[in-house]
């Protein structure tokens, strides 16, 4: 089954590889004898479906993740392997778009208008005169 990262990028099932083991956790006896555990590769240094540049883009955002141009996600959570490899699938589509996305805009600092300067001070001399208030009259 194929994978739809986006509308412009839908990874062919024939560039993803599996592999399975024997997962740790809830299971019974049955999960001695069941290969849940699910990991999904794909070799994003050699994909056909990708650009020049959205390999670049893709090979600097997940440059840590990356091992030898191939992706690894892993997924144990539920018992059942299909289920495991849909999550597997998730995320990488997740970890795909996730790097494949531009930067947010940078922020502009901006300086606080008088108006929040008058507010502000007043709300701090207005502490201020609660706190007096809350002290001992002095005594003569």
């Amino acid at each position: 089954m194929d994978l739809m990262v986006s509308p412009t990028l839908t990874i062919p099932a024939a560039e993803l590889g599996w592999r399975f083991s024997r997962s740790s956790g809830p299971g019974g006896q049955h999960v001695n004898t069941s290969d849940s555990r699910v990991e999904l590769l794909w070799n994003v240094a050699e994909s056909e479906v990708l650009s020049d540049e959205q390999r670049a883009l893709l090979l600097t955002g997940l440059g840590r993740r990356l091992a030898g141009g191939v992706i690894t996600v892993a997924a144990h959570e539920q018992r059942s392997q299909l289920r495991n490899r849909e999550i597997a699938m998730e995320k990488l589509g997740a970890l795909v778009a996730a790097a494949l996305a531009p930067p947010p805009a940078s922020r502009r600092s901006t300086k606080p208008t008088r108006g929040s300067k008058r507010r502000h001070q007043a709300a701090k001399q207005q502490r201020s005169a609660t706190k007096q208030l809350r002290k001992r009259p002095p005594s003569d």
